[in-house]
């Protein structure tokens, strides 16, 4: 619950913890000149556009649109980079000085004073102020750019600086056009060994060089746009642009800039080259008056937005006769909706604002009621922007509660792209659907790398994963015309799928799942990865409760075959093994796929001893060094503590992973898969932390009585209480709060929304 005086004390606990202090419980994130060594970009964007951030606010940076992908002969398919929209240059030097130019000025002190950049979490802003030092001249900036979330192609930035001097200043505004990134790779047709002989023909390596550098970024690299006309009017001050991304789309851009009328200016120059479309402009100004200039920019694609530069022309227009005050005001309000569900914790400031954060670049990366699903990173280049299981079984669940419509979106991926999993499911021969390991988000084709091309056929616990997800939305919302329309064929495909895919073993009399990549990769080629055959016995029972629920007779296989299967177990049933064999555990999420038993999603029911004895055995494999470098695999363990009956404080470390492990980025909490900085935005971590605190510490599960209190509820020492506010379920809204008892135990209670009870 959202107390004022508890907040006030939570943010002076985490400024004595060496916290940024934070309004708006922890909404706010800030970085000054010292912290920019190890500045990690954020991110702006609402789902349809993404932008990474940069530390002047002025410089040019990469842009992805969703479905926009890259399709170069012999490569996977990967997201194509648009021209550059957020780039503003200025420049104090008289007329024909080529030196002055704010974004080649080095980032120190001699050049930057008074430096501050701050993501707002709570509107989608990137604001960023300094005051710009060029020789004897000195010029306060500040830089306001966002992503609207009210109108999804449309994306703004406004310069504003006051002059400690009287003359004339120049200033840029261009579009940015990438040159295509070298080298490529044949990514579709190397093996692994080619692979490395290719990198290592260029001089390449998969070492990440941090901050800020993947560890795969000589194969994650930007696809690319081709311009192929540029225009635009000195005297509408205005620039446009059209293209195609490789073998794929047709895009356009279209900018236009808001010039100060108090400051007599000139356009001096329309620039064209291979690299660069802009316009510059002369202003002439007095010392100690403040002068603004926006640039609104407008982006489309075939099938989506304007598609043409006219048409997005007349949309930037628009925008700015709307004028930057009102376009901020509506991103505002906007954003302010999307935080009505929310989770507030009361204890620990630090882990709201990770919280936030976790929230923020969920929000950012997906949209509601449309049919795209994410990547494991969003709208980056990192996993080429493919989608995998993360989409299904991370994030979807995250959202699921708070977000029910930007989670349906992550179903609808999947039942748009039915067709072309059953035709994968054919040409391997097989019935029902297969769901490519790495989808494509525009058509669902399989785009896995070659070098990696044993997970395509083995690492295929994502269908069930699939039709896991439709069925919690259907208990979420009982909504049967939904299952009959989208979900069942879904469901029914992937159980068809499994029928043909398991095999009898008449000699054992049970069924087993053979020749797997287990999820702990590190394992390849397993006879009944314990994980996957679990996730196959559900997705079964699914279908035929699913089957029953619409009036259409289930195939008697799918229940015969869900009790037959085989799940390892250790002699006298103490727990469950990773594996059929006698294989070690795997080294991916330590002790193979035991703790993902424990996923929220896939609520495998266990007596009390075989929670226990499960997560006892996982655990004396496990280093939390290790799973504290790797923010995948650490909210199974929170989970499988809340299970296990393992207490608060076991949760409590757990979770701290997520903060202490080194997967957390400064300054803008970016989320990384790997301590090592393997790569970021990292979705699927973020949404972890977050399934954490909806599921895990709560004890909560969507089943078919309803969201159920399935095990008894926890806080880690020092949290008085965790909310999880406007929760959608069944049609009805509520908060769930979660807070410790006058006898210090701890009750869960589902209580009317913070707006309707009394404060």
């Amino acid at each position: 619950m959202k107390r004022p005086a508890t907040l006030l004390c939570a943010l002076l606990l985490a400024a004595a913890a060496g916290v940024p202090a934070l309004a708006h419980g922890g909404f706010k994130l800030s970085v000054g000149l010292n912290g920019l060594p190890s500045y990690f970009p954020g991110l702006l964007g609402n789902g349809y556009l993404a932008t990474l951030t940069a530390p002047r606010g002025t410089d040019p940076t990469r842009t992805y649109m969703v479905g926009l992908m890259d399709r170069t002969k012999g490569d996977i398919a990967r997201p194509a980079c648009l021209p550059g929209w957020n780039a503003i240059d200025f420049n104090a030097a008289p007329a024909g000085d080529p030196r002055g130019w704010l974004n080649r000025a080095t980032l120190d002190s001699a050049h930057f004073t008074g430096y501050r950049q701050t993501l707002d979490l709570h509107d989608a802003t990137l604001t960023t102020h300094y005051r710009y030092v060029e020789g004897t001249r000195i010029t306060a900036i500040r830089v306001v750019s966002f992503v609207s979330q009210r109108q999804p192609n449309l994306a703004i930035t406004r310069l504003t600086f006051t002059p400690q001097y009287s003359g004339e200043v120049r200033l840029s505004f261009p579009l940015s056009i990438w040159k295509e990134h070298t080298p490529r790779f044949a990514l579709a047709r190397l093996s692994g060994s080619q692979l490395q002989r290719a990198l290592a023909a260029h001089g390449l390596s998969l070492t990440p060089h941090p901050p800020a550098t993947a560890d795969r970024a000589a194969l994650w690299y930007p696809g690319y746009v081709a311009v192929a006309r540029t225009g635009g009017s000195a005297r509408q001050r205005a620039l446009w642009l059209e293209g195609r991304a490789a073998n794929s789309l047709a895009v356009a851009m279209a900018a236009v800039i808001a010039l100060p009328r108090d400051a007599p200016g000139r356009v001096l120059v329309m620039r064209r080259g291979v690299t660069h479309l802009a316009l510059e402009v002369s202003l002439r100004v007095e010392r100690g008056r403040t002068y603004s200039v926006t640039k609104y920019v407008v982006m489309s694609r075939s099938g989506w937005g304007g598609s043409v530069a006219t048409a997005d022309l007349r949309a930037a227009f628009h925008a700015r006769a709307q004028g930057f005050g009102r376009l901020l005001a509506q991103q505002r309000r906007a954003w302010r909706v999307l935080w009505r569900p929310d989770i507030v914790i009361d204890g620990d400031a630090r882990a709201q604002q990770v919280a936030h954060s976790a929230l923020y670049y969920l929000l950012v990366s997906t949209t509601p009621d449309t049919g795209w699903a994410v990547g494991p990173c969003g709208l980056t280049t990192c996993y080429a922007g493919h989608v995998f299981w993360d989409s299904d079984t991370w994030v979807y669940p995250a959202l699921l509660l708070l977000h029910p419509r930007r989670a349906r979106s992550l179903l609808t991926f999947r039942e748009r792209t039915l067709a072309r999993a059953e035709a994968r499911a054919r040409a391997h021969g097989y019935s029902g659907a297969m769901y490519p390991w790495e989808s494509d988000p525009y058509n669902g084709t399989d785009q896995i790398p070659y070098s990696a091309h044993v997970l395509s056929t083995s690492e295929i616990h994502v269908n069930s994963e699939v039709a896991i997800a439709q069925w919690q939305y259907y208990l979420t919302t009982l909504d049967r015309h939904w299952l009959r329309v989208q979900g069942w064929p879904v469901i029914r495909a992937v159980a068809r799928f499994w029928v043909s895919r398991a095999t009898w073993n008449a000699r054992r009399h049970r069924y087993d799942i053979l020749h797997v990549t287990s999820v702990a990769e590190s394992e390849s080629d397993i006879p009944n990865d314990t994980f996957t055959n679990l996730g196959v016995a559900e997705a079964l029972r699914i279908a035929d409760h699913a089957a029953r629920i619409l009036g259409v007779r289930p195939d008697p296989r799918w229940r015969r075959i869900a009790r037959g299967l085989y799940i390892p177990m250790a002699h006298g049933g103490t727990h469950y093994l990773p594996f059929g064999t006698a294989k070690p555990g795997g080294k991916n999420f330590g002790a193979g796929p035991l703790p993902l038993l424990f996923l929220p999603a896939l609520d495998v029911r266990m007596p009390a001893a075989l929670r226990r004895g499960t997560y006892d055995y996982a655990v004396r494999s496990a280093s939390p060094a290790t799973i504290g470098g790797f923010s995948m695999g650490i909210m199974p363990w929170v989970s499988g503590a809340v299970e296990a009956g393992a207490g608060g404080a076991a949760a409590g470390r757990w979770l701290q992973l997520f903060i202490t492990g080194g997967t957390l980025k400064p300054p803008y909490n970016v989320r990384t898969e790997t301590a090592a900085n393997e790569v970021g935005p990292f979705l699927t971590g973020s949404a972890g932390y977050l399934q954490s605190l909806i599921y895990g510490l709560t004890g909560l599960r969507i089943r078919r009585a309803g969201l159920v209190g399935a095990y008894p509820p926890v806080l880690p020492p020092g949290w008085r209480s965790l909310e999880l506010e406007n929760v959608t379920f069944r049609s009805r809204r509520f908060d769930v709060v979660l807070e410790r008892t006058a006898t210090g135990g701890v009750r869960l209670r589902k209580l009317p929304t913070h707006a309707a009870r009394p404060h």
